[in-house]
């Protein structure tokens, strides 16, 4: 089995997308209840930097375990994981 970044926090990274998921049922439920548009749009933001703030967490525990192992190893692989550190962030700058 692979070991990733976050593979030693796991429980922490399940837990933290469990309480995002719980704020996207929240807007669901909101929307089924007729919740005033702003009241959404509020929760739709909390909601969404929950999901860059985890995003980040993600990508520094990328950096700091597969890249800077591949790194240490050397070779076209590190170039790989470098590159595809730097398409991932360019996706997430976009969005």
């Amino acid at each position: 089995m692979a070991v990733h970044g976050y593979t030693a926090n796991k429980d922490d990274v399940l837990k933290r997308l469990r309480r995002i998921e719980g704020q996207v049922r929240g807007l669901q439920r909101m929307v089924e209840e007729d919740t005033y548009c702003i009241d959404v749009l509020t929760q739709v933001s909390a909601t969404t930097k929950a999901l860059q703030s985890f995003a980040l967490t993600m990508m520094d525990d990328h950096l700091q375990s597969c890249v800077a192992d591949a790194i240490a190893q050397g070779g076209d692989q590190a170039q790989d994981k470098i590159a595809e550190a730097s398409q991932a962030i360019a996706r997430m700058v976009r969005s």
